[in-house]
């Protein structure tokens, strides 16, 4: 994997100045086949699948605690508003925590992302345009 090149696209994410489908694609280029957030603990993961991993820090300070439950109505708002609004990923940030969003898994190649609360529960969320497969 690309350590620096996947360094630069996670910054740019936290600074707001490369939209996510742009970030998917370096992420990509970089050998990255999913990444983790991880807000509890303030940081990414990011893994090639086979064993690599590089992270990275989200220094955002003044972010809300967790809230208990996951309110997928909430989540599903804030993640429109990102995809619609170009909404800066700390103001997602902040809503997805507020929404009860502990952490998600961005799985590059299914073109989803699954959001996890403090229960265990979850909420999947495909890429603009994916779809799952048929079965």
């Amino acid at each position: 994997m690309d350590t620096a090149a996947i360094t630069k696209a996670a910054e740019a994410t936290l600074a707001g100045t490369m939209p996510f489908p742009q970030v998917v694609g370096q992420l990509i280029a970089a050998g990255v086949e999913y990444y983790h957030v991880n807000y509890v603990g303030r940081c990414k993961h990011f893994y090639d699948g086979v064993g690599g991993c590089v992270a990275t820090p989200i220094p955002y300070e003044g972010l809300p605690a967790v809230a208990p439950e996951l309110d997928t109505d909430a989540l599903q708002s804030d993640i429109r508003d990102s995809q619609q609004n170009n909404q800066h990923y700390r103001d997602f940030t902040r809503r997805a925590m507020q929404a009860g969003v502990q952490g998600y898994f961005a799985f590059l190649r299914g073109k989803r992302v699954t959001y996890f609360g403090r229960t265990g529960d979850q909420h999947t969320e495909w890429f603009p345009g994916a779809r799952p497969k048929a079965v």
